[in-house]
């Protein structure tokens, strides 16, 4: 049996189990009415999604998020918050703890999850979403603020049973001439299915088993969980009207270099969808860092030998290709001298980074990844 028709199938099973649990919590709901029990037992027994926030090491921005999702235009009752912390700590647990509080009987029930880590977001999500009560599992990032009523548009898609997932829509305001830094991270707002702003039902992510937690950084574990459910032919919505802001964050001069390490798992990504990796993700290898890299070492290569000639051809050909780099970069990105010599500097050195990384993930999950 393919794994489409067993997908097909497991479905209906999931629609038939979450018919019994909605027949179960409506009858719970008329007895607890009737025996004047209190809303603490009613609010357990009526969540109907989950909201899931790994995080580490950020309290003051988990507490903004937090302020977001308390202030959700949805039933109270109806949903839940899973803070989960992938390297606990006193900050966070108070965080969590003081909107517990707030929350009290009258907001949603807020819980607070200890990972000890880390491990990596896509284990504090699997976490998450295995301790959540709803039937359907939202994700966001502890970075985010959603909007008021993120959560109501993205439940909407879940009227139709046959939607399995969802994924909303993602603004990052910026309102100035941005980075390098800054325009690359915007690219997160046309991104598909990204883990800051999307949902799936949970017996959904029960027989998939969740995210890879292979993928240790925030990178490539929600396109891994996307090209799975595109693979089990899974129904998936797009709901734009459900918004997340994510604000851009100050970044260190040069972090685009500390940021290479992260193709180690499109190593990890391409090994396992190789076709919708290109399909998806990058067409082709970067043959222009590869040029680079082998200008650069045949430029060493030749003044070594006393060739001077290669040398010098090697040399002016990496040039070229480093100045264009550069140049790509700094267009409709800020020319502040720190900027640009931030291009000049990263752009010399991220080649050849970004070849060993890309290398090394090769290596490692033994693909023949380029």
């Amino acid at each position: 049996m393919s794994k489409v028709i067993a997908f097909t199938k497991e479905r209906n099973n999931f629609r038939s189990a979450e018919a019994h649990l909605a027949a179960d919590k409506g009858m719970a709901r008329h007895s607890r009415e009737e025996s004047g029990s209190g809303q603490e037992n009613y609010r357990t027994d009526a969540i109907l999604i989950s909201i899931v926030v790994p995080t580490r090491g950020r309290p003051d921005l988990l507490n903004r998020c937090l302020a977001a999702l308390v202030l959700q235009e949805f039933n109270a009752a109806c949903f839940e918050i899973i803070v989960v912390d992938d390297g606990p700590s006193h900050a966070t647990r108070e965080v969590a703890g003081n909107w517990a509080e707030h929350a009290g009987r009258s907001g949603p029930a807020i819980t607070y999850i200890a990972s000890a880590g880390p491990h990596g977001p896509a284990a504090a999500r699997n976490r998450g979403w295995r301790a959540a009560r709803g039937s359907i599992v939202a994700f966001t990032d502890d970075d985010t603020v959603a909007r008021a009523d993120w959560l109501k548009k993205g439940m909407a898609a879940f009227e139709d049973d046959s939607t399995q997932a969802a994924w909303g829509r993602i603004v990052m305001p910026l309102h100035h001439v941005p980075t390098d830094y800054e325009l690359d991270a915007k690219g997160l707002e046309t991104a598909v299915f990204v883990t800051a702003n999307c949902f799936c039902r949970k017996a959904t992510l029960e027989y998939l088993g969740g995210f890879d937690e292979q993928f240790r950084f925030a990178w490539r574990e929600d396109a891994d969980l996307y090209f799975r459910l595109l693979r089990a032919n899974a129904e998936i919505e797009h709901v734009p009207a459900a918004v997340i802001v994510h604000p851009i964050r100050p970044a260190r001069w040069g972090i685009s270099l500390s940021q290479q390490k992260k193709v180690l798992f499109d190593a990890l990504l391409f090994k396992k969808h190789p076709e919708l990796y290109r399909q998806k993700i990058r067409a082709r290898p970067r043959w222009d860092y590869y040029l680079i890299v082998l200008a650069l070492l045949a430029c060493a290569l030749g003044l070594a030998a006393g060739m001077f000639a290669l040398a010098a051809a090697a040399g002016a050909l990496w040039l070229v290709l480093t100045m264009r780099f550069c140049i790509m970069r700094l267009h409709a990105t800020a020319k502040t001298p720190s900027h640009i010599g931030e291009m000049i500097v990263t752009s010399v050195l991220i080649p050849p980074l970004a070849v060993f990384w890309r290398v090394a993930g090769a290596l490692k999950f033994r693909t023949p990844f380029i």
